[in-house]
């Protein structure tokens, strides 16, 4: 269901992000490194692929849309998501060498929950996690092309983590209760999101991450952030409110279905562009430094 009127989740998120203000400093200040480490891999930068389902080819060319971000990804060594789809499709993700999560959907079909988890491990997935914020729809349990979703209580996702001995990320966290509840059942990352809104009044992701991060202080838990990142000072205010990295989402649609692979690279690299020049003016040098510090709101 949309929702158009002004109470809509992503124009709430939309004037909150743009409240957002920066300080500027200069004196002193390099060039800054954008790379970054998560989940104690080293990427070329903290912006991260949205875990986009169902994108066939584009303009008539061989490869799915799902394959060509997915080949980006690898060619800008940033962190590739992947969401939902069957093995075989998978299988053609992880064929383009890029270090991918799959966040597989709530299914009431258990079986193929794990079975999905087990196939990405073996196909060498980089990590897994399960997309919670599908489990309900306006009629009751979502159904997601034809398929029924689940209630997921804290002791299937803490079965899910223990199937697997790679990382396991929780998509579709946004409150502080929920983010706790992750990191009991030993998830190694969560995805802060509102899933493009599905959720009417919802609170703007940035909004929770403070909250977030001082609760998750001293875990091992990895925080990422989506929802209306589109640009290099949208990761940075993420990263600056608690976040460990951002995905950008349906900002890279018209550079994926224009250019491809071309296209997609071309926009990361201007979202890394500009990541380090807001870094640079604001006096950090790394991405671990950045803080709240130089962040106003209006």
């Amino acid at each position: 269901m949309a929702y158009t009127r002004l109470s809509d989740a992503n124009e709430i998120n939309e004037r909150y992000m743009d409240s957002i203000l920066f300080e500027q400093r200069l004196i002193d200040s390099v060039k800054a490194d954008i790379s970054t480490t998560i989940f104690g891999e080293e990427f070329s930068m903290p912006v991260m692929m949205p875990a986009f389902s169902h994108l066939g080819a584009f303009n008539g060319r061989d490869l799915t849309g799902l394959e060509e971000y997915s080949i980006a990804a690898k060619e800008c060594n940033i962190l590739n998501f992947c969401g939902m789809m069957e093995n075989d499709l998978f299988q053609k993700i992880m064929d383009t060498g890029a270090k991918t999560v799959r966040i597989v959907k709530p299914y009431a079909d258990n079986g193929k929950v794990r079975d999905q988890l087990q196939y990405a491990e073996a196909a060498g997935a980089f990590g897994v996690g399960m997309d919670i914020d599908h489990i309900f729809g306006t009629t009751g349990y979502d159904i997601v092309m034809g398929e029924e979703m689940a209630a997921q209580t804290s002791d299937m996702l803490r079965s899910y983590v223990e199937s697997v001995k790679i990382p396991f990320i929780v998509k579709g966290v946004l409150s502080v209760a929920d983010a706790i509840k992750c990191s009991e059942i030993g998830a190694k990352g969560i995805i802060v999101s509102h899933h493009h809104g599905r959720l009417p009044y919802a609170v703007p992701p940035m909004m929770v991450l403070q909250d977030i991060k001082e609760e998750l202080k001293g875990k091992d838990i990895a925080i990422i952030v989506d929802c209306g990142i589109t640009s290099g000072s949208d990761v940075f205010k993420a990263l600056a409110l608690g976040a460990d990295a951002a995905a950008v989402g349906r900002s890279m649609i018209p550079f994926l279905e224009k250019d491809g692979v071309a296209g997609v690279k071309e926009y990361i690299e201007s979202v890394g562009k500009e990541l380090r020049f807001v870094m640079s003016a604001t006096g950090f040098s790394k991405v671990s430094e950045i803080d709240e510090s130089v962040l106003y709101e209006l």
